[in-house]
């Protein structure tokens, strides 16, 4: 069996790691980005019509890729959602309210012409609320977010750590998840049912996950995080002209979405 070399031990000795490409986006304080993305959010939230998305998503993948980001890199980080997406949009076409011209029906199944609408908008929304949210937080940096999140945005500390710590927890579970697989087959327990051996590995993932939480919580509690100490920061949490632009371009996306409707007489919002 020939074996497979491990980038990381047969790099050459003293050589760095690979350093990540920045962005635009990295200019940014964490901070303004959640504030980007509930932003973007509202004006696709409020509305159902099918040109609001689409201006929305349109107008988001030109914005991401002047940042930086590629349309294959965009394309690769929404795959889930071309799975979701279909399936959300079959139910509304099948279950969505009806109106206009019925096209078939057969029992509570009705598809109209209101039923394809909403199923046309609901497939482009869901990218369109997607996009903003997988761009601007998958490769963040935790710290720096718990950072803005106190500077910045005054969150509680209590809060602010307590999110941190389960951001940083997240990367184990999968290592956590292999070990128990792991474990298991050692055990002679790895020929159950697939559904039965899922179902055991969540509950132990489960138990292991509470058990690590209580530990981090009085390991925590023990130092003094969350208390009414006035700590110092080690690294200051600022916001520049880039967050000032980045803000106005998310309120004039969220505008020309909902103007473009309106104009072209397609409004729809969640209250008519």
């Amino acid at each position: 069996m020939t074996a497979v070399a491990d980038p990381a031990r047969t790099r050459p000795a003293g050589a760095s790691p690979p350093v990540r490409r920045r962005t635009t986006l990295d200019r940014i304080n964490p901070a303004t980005r959640l504030v980007l993305a509930v932003l973007l959010s509202i004006p696709l939230i409020i509305t159902l019509d099918w040109l609001s998305a689409s201006v929305a998503l349109l107008l988001e993948l030109v914005v991401f890729s002047a940042c930086g980001f590629s349309p294959l890199r965009m394309v690769r980080r929404l795959l889930p959602l071309f799975v979701v997406a279909p399936l959300s949009a079959l139910s509304m076409l099948l279950y969505g309210q009806s109106g206009g011209r019925i096209w078939w029906q057969w029992g509570p199944i009705v598809v109209s012409d209101n039923s394809a609408m909403l199923s046309v908008a609901l497939f482009i929304r869901i990218f369109a609320l997607a996009l903003p949210a997988v761009m601007l937080f998958a490769d963040i940096d935790a710290t720096r977010m718990a950072d803005g999140l106190s500077q910045v945005l005054r969150l509680p500390s209590r809060f602010v750590l307590g999110s941190l710590a389960g951001f940083r927890m997240l990367a184990l579970f999968m290592d956590d998840w292999r070990s128990l697989g792991q474990a298991r087959r050692a055990r002679g327990l790895g020929d159950a049912g697939r559904l039965r051996r899922w179902a055991m590995m969540s509950f132990s993932l489960l138990v292991l996950a509470i058990r690590r939480g209580s530990r981090l919580a009085t390991a925590m509690e023990a130092k003094g995080f969350g208390g009414p100490v006035q700590r110092t920061w080690a690294r200051p949490s600022t916001v520049g002209w880039a967050d000032v632009v980045a803000v106005m371009v998310s309120l004039l996306i969220g505008i020309a979405a909902v103007g473009a409707a309106w104009q072209m007489g397609t409004l729809w919002t969640v209250w008519q």
